[in-house]
């Protein structure tokens, strides 16, 4: 038998949840665990964690083409028509009218490769966050390869609302993969930030700033086709006007939300270099459509500051979500209670709790152990360096299982390492912003 993990206290969030938009489409669940038994050790993390059949999204599509009429009264009623959306005034009233159904998000999961995927998403939103985003999905791999779509793309109806963000550098590629996911989502967002070396040999992402009328026509092609709105995530020039000018000629080619990373493409260490919330604040200046602000978020302070410096509709986080996601919810991390001068108080939280969390969620939602392997190190990174024995013992297992997780927790309790996550004193604080407790 399983040794049962010490009980994971569940927590009220601090922040009360906006609204979000029901739907009542089908769940999709995860793809079917691979079958063989050969596998080599290699491919072991790539398997999904329960080896049980689900349903793909394959087998959701073929359904819905079954009920066409019942999927079109589900939809979004965004478009009216496919040239309509593109005009005048009615456009900037449509994209605010969406994002007012949708609750007005605050506090939002960055897209992240590998790592925000459907159990973190729920992590997240259990803890505070008000939407989020899916990793980063190749619109040719996701069109071509039906296991690619089945394993990368997981959502459930709890999952609104919902950025299912794409890379791209062919609108009917991206127009295909989109319409894949739109009964899903409530945004298709195009990844127009990524500056890592991959993008730059892949020709997308950031590097898609070098080809503006390119980006153009990404955009134009999924406002004019589909049936929710399109959302763009970008990074800043390094000059201001460049960055404006970016800005409203997107605006203008029909995205209906902006998010903007503070950052050039060649600022890609967001600890050594600052995100730039005048930029932020420029753009949302500059424009008409929701703007939500990415880069520096890293407890609830900053997210005060941010969205007062800057008048984002929200903010998105990534690498600190990955350490603490309940940062939404205001718990914070040792660092940033010891030596401050604000004083903190033990939550009753632990990244081990939210590990044990975490878990509980893979088991209901399938994933690849790769991803399961790497939240396990970025939650417990602190706890493995008092132990490092531990981290060993993980790192040796090329065959994960929940038993083992389960028991690998047990043990950091059993040495005594729990390294608390704090509140502020008092941890309600004052409501700040829009809202938002700090």
């Amino acid at each position: 038998m399983r040794s049962k993990p010490f009980p994971a206290t569940s927590f009220s969030p601090i922040i009360n949840h906006f609204p979000s938009l029901n739907s009542s489409l089908p769940s999709i669940s995860c793809f079917m665990a691979t079958s063989s038994t050969h596998a080599s050790s290699e491919e072991l993390d790539d398997r999904l964690c329960p080896e049980t059949a689900q349903f793909s999204l394959h087998e959701d599509q073929k359904q819905q083409e079954r009920e066409p009429d019942a999927r079109k009264e589900q939809g979004s009623d965004f478009k009216v028509c496919p040239t309509g959306y593109l005009s005048g005034e009615s456009r900037i009233e449509r994209a605010w009218a969406h994002w007012k159904r949708l609750g007005e998000p605050k506090l939002i999961v960055a897209p992240m490769v590998d790592n925000s995927e459907l159990p973190f998403r729920m992590l997240c939103r259990k803890h505070g966050a008000q939407a989020a985003y899916t990793p980063m999905l190749h619109s040719r791999i996701f069109t071509e390869n039906e296991k690619y779509r089945s394993q990368e793309f997981t959502t459930c109806k709890e999952d609104r609302p919902l950025f299912v963000q794409f890379c791209a550098n062919d609108p009917d590629t991206l127009l295909d993969a989109a319409q894949r996911v739109e009964p899903y989502c409530d945004y298709v967002d195009i990844n127009l930030g990524c500056p890592q070396r991959i993008a730059r040999r892949g020709n997308y992402g950031a590097f898609l700033m070098d080809n503006l009328p390119l980006v153009r026509s990404l955009v134009e092609k999924l406002a004019v086709n589909l049936n929710v709105p399109v959302s763009c995530k970008i990074r800043i020039f390094p000059n201001l006007q460049d960055t404006i000018k970016y800005a409203k000629m997107l605006e203008d080619a029909g995205c209906a939300l902006l998010a903007v990373h503070g950052r050039t493409r060649d600022e890609k260490d967001g600890k050594k270099f600052r995100a730039n919330w005048n930029a932020i604040k420029a753009v949302k200046n500059a424009v008409r459509i929701p703007v939500l602000a990415n880069g520096n978020i890293r407890h609830m302070d900053d997210i005060q500051s941010c969205l007062e410096e800057t008048g984002a509709d929200g903010v998105l986080s990534a690498e600190s979500l990955l350490e603490n996601p309940a940062l939404f919810s205001g718990f914070r991390t040792a660092e940033w209670i010891l030596g401050s001068k604000e004083s903190g108080e033990d939550g009753k939280l632990d990244q081990a709790d939210l590990l044990v969390e975490y878990l509980q969620l893979c088991e209901k939602y399938p994933v690849p152990w790769r991803m399961i392997r790497a939240h396990t190190h970025r939650l417990l990174g602190e706890w493995f360096r008092i132990h490092p024995n531990v981290r060993e013992d993980l790192n040796a297992n090329n065959k994960l299982t929940f038993e083992f997780m389960y028991d690998m927790v047990n043990q950091l309790r059993g040495l005594d390492a729990r390294i608390p996550l704090y509140l502020k004193s008092p941890h309600v604080g004052r409501i700040a912003v829009n809202g938002i407790y700090a």
